[in-house]
C-alpha cells in the first residue's frame, strides 16, 4: 500500500510538525509532501526530517514566495490542487492555516485529515501576523478570505474522515464545516523519569512558544515585571525585539533550544505559564505536565480539555497581568508536600497524551477505514 503524508509547510518546528514526526514513525514508508521546505529555518529539529522522502510544491522553487506566501495566500488552492497524489492508496494530510487537506485524489484513495485547526484568518481568530491594523491590507484580505472561506469549506468536503486534535477543533470542524470528526490528542513526549527536584529548588516559571502576538507572551513578561517573579521564554519569532524591550531584570529569553537543554528547562520549572487565546489544543503546556510541572494557563480553548483547576494547574480567567499573578501567588502559598501532590497529578494526568496512546489510535481508526473503504 502507497501512502503520503501532506503537511502545511516545513519552515518551523512546533506542535503541527511533532505530530508529522509521530505519524511518519507509525507510517516509516509514506512519501511526505508539503508546501515549502527549509531546513534551516527548522533549527535544531531539521535532524527529525533527515532521510526523508520530502516533495515540496512549485511554489517552494518560485523565489521570495516563501516571504510573501501571507499576503499572496489566494494561490493556496493552486498550490494543492497541483499536487499529483494518483499512485497513493492513503493520504494523510496535516491540515492548519495552508490548509493541506485541499489535495485531490482519486476516488478509490482513503484520505484522513488531522486537523490541527481551521485556518484562523479566515474565521475571526487572533493570527500570528496582525494584518487587520493596516486599512489597505485588511480591504485586501477581506476580499481575498472570502473565496478562500469558499474554498477552504469546498475542500473540506474532499475529505473521508477528519481527526481532531481536540474536542474544541472538533466543535470547529462542525461549525465551519458540518463535518464529524473523531478526536485523538496529539503526541507528546513524556519522560520515563524526572528529577524530582524540591520546591525549595524551583525558582523560576518557563513558557515555550512562538513569539508571536497572539501568544500573549508580552503579558507573561508584564506579570514577571509587576510581582518580580523569575520567567524564562522559549522560543523565536517576530516580537522577540519588543519582548527583550520590555523584558526586566528577572526575564530572560532562551531563543531556541536543545532536546536536552528543554529537559533541564522543565525538570527546574516551578510552573509553565501559557497565556495564547483560542489556542486550539497547546502541546507546550502538556509536555510540562509530563514532568509533573503544574500548568497556569489562561481559561480559553483547548487548554480548558488539559489543564483542570486544582488538579493538575490553575486557570486564570482575564487576559490581564492582575488575573495571572493571582494564580501565582497560589502557587507560592503551597507548602513541599502540597507541591509535592499537586506535581504528581499533573505528572499523571498526561499519560493519556503519550506518543504510544498517540500511535495506537491512529492506527486503529485509520485502520478501521481501510477496511470500510474496500
Amino acid at each position: 500500500m502507497k501512502i503520503a503524508i501532506v503537511h502545511d509547510q516545513l519552515q518551523e518546528f512546533g506542535g503541527a510538525e511533532r505530530v508529522i514526526v509521530a505519524l511518519k514513525k507509525i507510517y516509516p514508508d509514506a512519501d511526505v509532501y508539503t508546501s515549502f521546505y527549509n531546513p534551516e529555518a527548522l533549527g535544531v529539529h531539521r535532524h527529525a526530517f533527515e532521510g526523508w522522502n520530502i516533495k515540496s510544491s512549485w511554489a517552494d522553487t518560485v523565489p521570495l514566495l516563501k516571504k510573501l506566501y501571507s499576503p499572496l495566500r489566494c494561490i493556496t488552492p493552486l498550490i494543492w490542487e497541483s499536487l499529483n497524489l494518483s499512485s497513493y492508496d492513503l493520504v494523510i494530510s496535516s491540515s492548519g492555516s495552508y490548509m493541506s487537506k485541499g489535495v485531490i485524489t482519486r476516488p478509490e484513495t482513503l484520505h484522513v485529515c488531522y486537523l490541527h485547526h481551521p485556518p484562523r484568518y479566515l474565521y475571526n481568530y487572533e493570527t500570528a501576523i496582525e494584518w487587520q491594523k493596516y486599512w489597505l491590507i485588511l480591504v485586501y484580505g477581506n476580499i481575498i478570505n472570502h473565496d478562500l472561506r469558499k474554498w477552504d469549506y469546498l475542500s473540506s468536503q474532499r475529505v473521508d474522515y477528519f481527526i481532531a486534535n481536540s474536542h474544541e477543533t472538533a466543535s470547529r470542524i462542525q461549525k465551519f464545516y458540518r463535518r464529524e470528526s473523531e478526536v485523538i490528542y496529539p503526541p507528546v513526549s513524556i519522560p520515563n523519569k524526572t528529577n524530582h527536584y524540591p520546591l525549595t529548588t524551583k525558582h523560576y516559571y518557563l513558557t515555550i512558544s512562538r513569539l508571536a502576538r497572539a501568544k500573549h507572551i508580552d503579558l507573561l513578561v508584564h506579570a514577571a515585571n509587576h510581582h518580580g517573579f523569575q520567567l524564562k521564554i522559549v522560543g523565536i519569532g517576530r516580537d522577540e525585539k519588543y519582548l527583550r524591550s520590555i523584558a526586566g531584570s528577572t526575564v530572560e529569553l532562551l531563543g531556541s533550544v536543545s532536546d536536552r537543554e528543554l529537559n533541564e528547562l522543565y525538570d527546574g520549572a516551578r510552573a509553565f505559564l501559557f497565556a495564547s487565546v483560542d489556542e486550539e489544543f497547546g502541546i507546550a503546556p502538556v509536555e510540562a505536565m509530563g514532568y509533573g510541572v503544574p500548568v497556569i494557563a489562561y481559561a480559553s480553548g483547548g487548554l480548558k480539555e488539559t489543564v483542570q483547576d486544582g488538579v493538575n494547574g490553575f486557570l486564570y480567567q482575564n487576559l490581564q497581568k492582575e488575573s495571572l499573578i493571582e494564580k501565582v501567588k497560589m502557587l507560592e502559598a503551597m507548602n513541599n508536600n502540597e507541591y509535592e501532590k499537586l506535581s504528581k497529578q499533573t505528572r499523571k494526568s498526561a499519560e493519556k497524551y503519550s506518543e504510544k496512546r498517540f500511535a495506537e489510535q491512529i492506527k486503529k481508526f485509520i485502520s478501521s477505514k481501510l477496511q470500510t473503504n474496500i
